[in-house]
């Protein structure tokens, strides 16, 4: 295995034209486990840890630009207004080595069905930001993920940083483990309310080949909430509503059975986060709500 190590950003693009099996690594940690356990044995490793910008981030007007290797922990202490979904999510990533560690990046890369920041992603609504020797494209999220630890990269493409919309309304983020660290996760549902669209999205993890999110709950509760006024009157959301758009959550699944779990499992449990998710957002919805017009 050869080890190949570019200083900057032009060199590790042009390593990778040069050796399109080139395995990138950064933080290593879903890489090294694969390596130790000679379930992967890549021809060449392509270290990134040398290219300084990947490991920067910076706040626009609308979105958060998020280089490939900015790593959880940093996430978590700095972006957690901008990023709410996704810094409750990296709270539940493994251990503080590991946070310190990995990024979002390398949780892409590996595209697997339970990476922890991809529900997150999805809801949130965000883009990957892919780069070679030919040229930069954005990737939307929802198209990124193609199979089972497939992604839309080609061979000589390296996510160079991952685009997400600033939080303009609450967002949450539930994971079902075997324990509370160090682990993959059975499920999890991330949700995220976007008052300005008066829209909802969400994102499911380890219950089907891909992260997914749940369309059809996704317009079931979009109609629900502008015919009954919802978004303007800030009502409590309907026992009726929140049951029917956890079912619809729960349908959206297409999981199996493993280790971890069973698949009827999974799709219950998707259907309790859904709903226990929806009603702790529109609660922060309705508080926010409720602090403007008493400061008008």
């Amino acid at each position: 295995m050869d080890f190949l190590r570019p200083a900057s950003w032009e060199e590790a693009l042009a390593a990778k034209a040069a050796h399109p099996t080139a395995v990138p690594i950064a933080g290593g940690t879903d890489v090294m486990v694969e390596i130790n356990f000679d379930h992967r044995r890549p021809e060449y490793l392509l270290d990134l840890n040398r290219v300084g910008e990947l490991s920067a981030w910076e706040v626009g007007q609308d979105t958060v630009r998020l280089g490939a290797s900015v790593p959880y922990s940093a996430i978590m202490e700095n972006l957690r207004a901008e990023l709410p979904g996704l810094a409750l999510a990296s709270h539940t990533v493994a251990s503080p080595q590991i946070r310190n560690r990995g990024g979002v990046g390398g949780n892409l890369g590996t595209a697997s069905p339970a990476g922890d920041a991809h529900p997150a992603l999805l809801a949130a609504g965000a883009e990957v930001e892919a780069v070679s020797v030919r040229g930069t494209r954005m990737i939307p999220v929802d198209a990124f993920f193609t199979g089972v630890k497939r992604n839309a990269l080609a061979e000589d493409e390296l996510i160079r940083a991952v685009h997400v919309k600033k939080a303009d309304g609450p967002q949450q983020f539930s994971k079902v483990g075997t324990r509370n660290a160090m682990v993959i996760a059975v499920c999890a549902f991330g949700i995220a309310l976007h008052p300005l669209t008066r829209t909802v999205r969400t994102g499911i993890g380890s219950a089907a080949p891909t992260p997914i999110r749940a369309k059809e709950a996704e317009e079931f509760l979009n109609a629900a909430l502008e015919e009954g006024g919802f978004w303007e009157n800030g009502r409590i959301i309907t026992p009726s509503v929140a049951k029917q758009f956890a079912q619809l959550a729960s349908g959206a699944c297409s999981p199996i059975d493993d280790v971890r779990g069973t698949a009827a499992y999974r799709r219950h449990a998707v259907g309790v986060m859904a709903r226990r998710t929806l009603g702790w957002t529109w609660e922060q919805y309705r508080g926010t709500r409720r602090t403007l017009e008493g400061a008008a």
